[in-house]
């Protein structure tokens, strides 16, 4: 376990990675080191912004730290991460954690003989709606999740289910504990030369069922989960930062902060519907997973979402995707 503030840095100050670098810099077990870009124009703007040395080799940024954001295009994870884990350095890498599955794997592989840390930003695990669940016992057997976008050309380096579904595959994936038996999946080009539309159907081998649908063609952004199992019933809605559940009681005594309970018959007995809008958390998503990221390179918590868990996503969207692409050809 280490005190001492973790030296940290950020290759790729795009639109992401200029909030790493604000992060970092608020962070007080974070002493930013300095950032790395391909793109040296954007780079020495993100440095004079924010008083941040830049690095122009490589290699003199990664003698410097001890951690490291990766926020590159996704092409470039996986060789950016190899070299910073041979370096001993730890990687956050922006999702998703490498373009193929046999890049993970290496990366995985790794990061053990070096004993390094992959962690890898699935944000929507720290969303407030979704973190709203915590104090209610979720066994889902049925989910629906729909994620609509309005086309932007940020994000068209990957199809649609690495670049949108691909979260809420991390979501299905931490919520519903057995492994996936059957997968089904459609889809289709619009926009680009790449899917822009992804429909897929997981069933896990408890019987539980997940319907994803993402879009980057839409007029108005949507990203909303619908949770169905025995006795409970919840809507979160991740971009309104919204949760409202529906509990079947049997006295409106059982749940004392509910807005709102309904009776209703059912063979005889009188039950409840108590209706509970669980309040929101008010902390920054991406600072708390950067926060938990330094945490757990001091070895006083550990990652979010590991790197095991960043590739048990990338299978199942990559599979998803080779399925769809069978499919339409």
């Amino acid at each position: 376990m280490r005190n001492e503030p973790i030296k940290v840095g950020v290759i790729g100050v795009g639109h992401l990675g200029q909030h790493h670098v604000k992060h970092y810099i608020s962070l007080k077990d974070a002493n930013l080191v300095g950032i790395v870009d391909m793109d040296q124009e954007r780079a020495a703007e993100i440095s004079k912004e924010f008083d941040i040395p830049l690095f122009n080799e490589l290699q003199d940024f990664l003698n410097q730290v001890d951690a490291v954001s990766i926020v590159t295009p996704t092409p470039y994870h996986a060789k950016m991460a190899e070299i910073c884990i041979a370096n001993d350095i730890h990687v956050f890498i922006e999702k998703p954690i490498t373009e193929t599955l046999e890049e993970a794997e290496r990366l995985l592989v790794l990061s053990k003989e070096k004993d390094v840390m992959i962690q890898v930003g699935h944000i929507e695990r720290l969303n407030p709606a979704l973190l709203a669940l915590k104090p209610y016992r979720v066994e889902p057997k049925f989910l629906e999740i729909q994620r609509l976008a309005p086309y932007t050309a940020r994000g068209t380096d990957v199809p649609v289910v690495l670049d949108k579904m691909i979260h809420d595959i991390d979501i299905v994936l931490s919520l519903v504990d057995a492994p996936v038996q059957t997968i089904q999946a459609t889809g289709l080009s619009i926009l680009t030369d790449s899917l822009d539309i992804a429909h897929a159907r997981i069933r896990f081998g408890n019987g539980t069922v997940a319907s994803i649908m993402s879009s980057r063609v839409a007029k108005d952004e949507v990203r909303k989960v619908k949770l169905f199992q025995k006795n409970l019933y919840a809507t979160i809605d991740l971009y309104l930062g919204l949760t409202e559940v529906y509990k079947i009681v049997g006295d409106p005594k059982d749940d004392p902060d509910a807005l709102m309970t309904v009776p209703f018959e059912y063979n005889g007995a009188k039950r409840f519907i108590a209706y509970d809008k669980p309040a929101m958390s008010e902390q920054d998503a991406l600072r708390m997973e950067l926060h938990n990221f330094i945490k757990s390179v001091q070895g006083k918590d550990t990652p979010i979402v590991s790197g095991e868990a960043g590739r048990d996503a990338l299978k199942i969207a990559i599979e998803i995707q080779k399925m769809i692409i069978q499919d339409i050809h």
